[in-house]
């Protein structure tokens, strides 16, 4: 296991960025923010994603074709994958080989079975795989888990989600957005289906999904659903999302509404540009806003900061790519549901051992 940078614990931790298309240039300057971390080289195989990163600092003596290129050329102790979702898995698999910790975007495999693979080969190795599930790591969502942990309004017994954006309706031509494949299960919902499990601190049993594209849609697969999600012990949670609607928009992790024995949690995050928020209504009492939780490292630059930790000390990372399985899971289970017209198991996507 690295110490960080071979020299010793307090070196920066030195990453290896793979994929520089648009998310990828923003990730350049989440790493450049995190003083314990130094990108030693950047990588995409394309020459106008390499020149366009070299505009947002990425210095053009560590810009490279391919991973193997840049691990020939330069030390690295870490990578970090932000190329498109159907790259992951080899780039995963080709780090975990060369013996480096990998933190990769979501969704970290197409399939269950790749993702499996990915995460296999990762303990065999005894390398830390992380998978950025960034909307963890703000104050809103660490408070609600915490509310129900301690049952401070009693059990949970329903739970309502919703996710609402307006993406432009009238284009010239479909955006690379426009043409993701379920860009709303897949690309989105994927966020709010890891955070009910990181609030709830349960394992989804099944999920019943209609998947559908409004007239005015200009996505090419479905960009609105509604879910109905079944936890262990029988909680539901009903989900409803939409990249097309004509509501109010929504913060970034949707508007959540928990009903519990003893009252009622509503609560949003990653607002643009509001602050977190987080509501309790005891029964028969007001509703009242809580003071939110320091979180000193929010959104990626939380993920980040957890994956050098985990480097650090050489323990399994929040949002491990094995933890994480089960959302990945439930995002492919919509899908499936969606096209397939029926409630679909987790034990589908998921063996005995996954949940361990």
């Amino acid at each position: 296991m690295t110490n960080g940078g071979g020299t010793g614990a307090m070196a920066p931790l030195r990453l290896v960025q793979v994929g520089l298309g648009g998310w990828g240039r923003d990730w350049i300057k989440i790493a450049r923010a995190e003083p314990r971390v130094e990108t030693v080289a950047f990588v995409d195989a394309n020459p106008e994603s390499l020149r366009l990163a070299q505009e947002r600092g990425a210095p053009e003596d560590r810009c490279f074709a391919s991973l193997e290129e840049a691990l020939s050329t330069t030390q690295a102790d870490a990578v970090l994958i932000t190329t498109g979702a159907n790259a992951h898995v080899p780039v995963a698999l080709a780090a975990l080989a060369a013996g480096l910790p990998v933190l990769v975007e979501k969704p970290f495999a197409p399939t269950a079975l790749e993702a499996r693979q990915v995460v296999r080969a990762a303990q065999a190795r005894n390398l830390p795989l992380m998978v950025s599930q960034n909307y963890r790591f703000h104050p809103a969502p660490r408070l609600a888990a915490q509310l129900v942990r301690e049952g401070r309004l009693g059990e949970v017994g329903y739970v309502e989600v919703d996710f609402r954006r307006n993406s432009p309706r009238q284009v010239a031509e479909p955006t690379a957005h426009n043409l993701l494949p379920h860009p709303l299960l897949l690309d989105m919902a994927i966020h709010q289906f890891d955070l009910m499990r990181f609030v709830l601190g349960r394992e989804p049993v099944s999920i019943d999904c209609h998947a559908f594209n409004p007239p005015w849609s200009p996505f090419r697969d479905p960009a609105s659903a509604v879910a109905t999600v079944e936890f262990e012990g029988g909680l539901i949670v009903s989900y409803r999302g939409s990249w097309v609607s004509s509501g109010p928009v929504t913060p970034w992790a949707g508007e959540w509404r928990m009903d519990l024995s003893g009252g009622e949690v509503r609560w949003t995050s990653r607002n643009d540009p509001p602050p977190d928020r987080v509501q309790v209504r005891p029964l028969s009492k007001r509703a009242r806003s809580l003071p939110l939780p320091a979180v000193p490292h929010l959104d990626r630059a939380g993920a980040l900061a957890a994956f050098v930790d985990a480097v650090r000390a050489g323990t399994e990372p929040e949002s491990s790519g094995r933890e994480n399985l089960p959302s990945l899971a439930l995002a492919l289970a919509a899908v499936r549901s969606a096209g397939e017209g029926r409630a679909v198991p987790l034990a589908e996507f998921l063996g005995p051992d996954d949940l361990r």
